[in-house]
């Protein structure tokens, strides 16, 4: 018995600071030791009576998600259909247990596990080896799950060493957090999570040879836009040698624009590069023309301010862009 005890006290003290609809979770210890030794019969009669219960009405993981979790109806529809193998509450009730122990609120709570159901399924020591391992605190744990994507990368792999990493690269856990927010964070935390340490310098390394910059510069970059260190080398020097060698750019241009590296070769470099040469060749717009505010609009504003405001002027230009975009280069129009 005090074996067990043990056992549940650490749960016992995060359910103490746990929204109400989680505290039901985890009984009372002291109560199950005195039900139990003073009425033996009366702990047997109980289990068979739960076991009855269990049996006549069975495990809903729908009902769970609103009843539990805080979801709404419609959200735990959804999120159900991912986690239908789970059969009973016992592992997502140790998670939850853990999530809250860490600061998240009840609100919070059903935020996280409606944008990502599997965390249901992670392993307790994921969590642990964020606080023992690499030193989070739970408030930044708790901010850490906060984010998009934060609890897909908790759940789809062992973010520890990966943060090992990143949060000395970068200076501080802080910038680490401030950098996924401001980029793309599902992205950028997808980036952080599959990255390891190797794959990290060499990617570091062929960029700075390619670009021909300092690794001052390039840490800059990346911090601007981490997810260029999940690109393969194959694909960076297919744009780097595209965006300088048929553009024109110059380096330092493109690495105060790092998201240009994420952008497809042949569905958008390739083709909005063709559509401004089009442009220039007929003189309808200046060579200043800024290649990035290009690129990085959408492609419905593209369309309109490139191809259809030149509808007359220039005959054909909405067929060649869309066969570019499918892989063929016909000559200019």
């Amino acid at each position: 018995m005090l074996r067990l005890q043990n056992h549940l006290l650490p749960l016992l003290r995060a359910s103490s600071s746990s929204p109400l609809h989680l505290r039901r979770l985890i009984p009372s210890t002291a109560a199950a030791s005195s039900s139990s030794s003073v009425h033996p019969n009366r702990h047997l009669h109980s289990t068979a009576a739960a076991r009855s219960t269990t049996t006549a009405t069975p495990f809903s993981m729908e009902d769970y998600l609103v009843d539990t979790c805080g979801l709404t109806a419609a959200q735990a529809l959804k999120a159900s259909k991912n986690v239908s193998h789970l059969k009973s509450a016992t592992k997502p009730d140790v998670v939850l247990a853990i999530l809250s122990g860490v600061g998240l609120s009840g609100a919070d709570l059903a935020a996280v596990v409606a944008a990502e159901p599997w965390l249901l399924c992670t392993k307790a020591p994921s969590v642990a080896s964020l606080r023992h391992r690499v030193g989070l605190s739970d408030p930044q744990i708790a901010s850490l799950l906060l984010l998009p994507g934060g609890a897909k990368g908790l759940h789809t792999c062992d973010m520890a060493p990966r943060l090992e990493f990143w949060i000395p690269f970068l200076g501080s856990f802080e910038m680490l957090l401030k950098i996924l927010k401001r980029n793309n964070a599902i992205n950028a935390v997808g980036a952080v999570a599959h990255s390891n340490e190797g794959i990290v310098n060499a990617r570091m390394e062929f960029l700075s040879s390619s670009l021909g910059c300092s690794m001052e510069k390039l840490c800059s970059a990346v911090c601007k836009c981490p997810q260029i260190l999940g690109l393969s080398e194959s694909k960076l020097h297919s744009k780097i040698e595209f965006l300088v060698g048929k553009v024109g750019l110059e380096p330092d241009y493109i690495l105060q624009r790092p998201v240009l590296l994420t952008y497809s070769l042949e569905k958008r470099l390739v083709p909005r590069h063709y559509v401004v040469e089009v442009l220039l060749v007929k003189g309808l717009i200046k060579k200043t023309v800024d290649f990035y505010g290009c690129v990085c609009v959408s492609n419905e504003d593209f369309v309109a301010r490139y191809i259809d405001h030149h509808e007359n002027a220039v005959p054909g230009l909405a067929d060649a862009y869309a066969a570019v975009c499918s892989g063929k280069l016909p000559a200019l129009v």
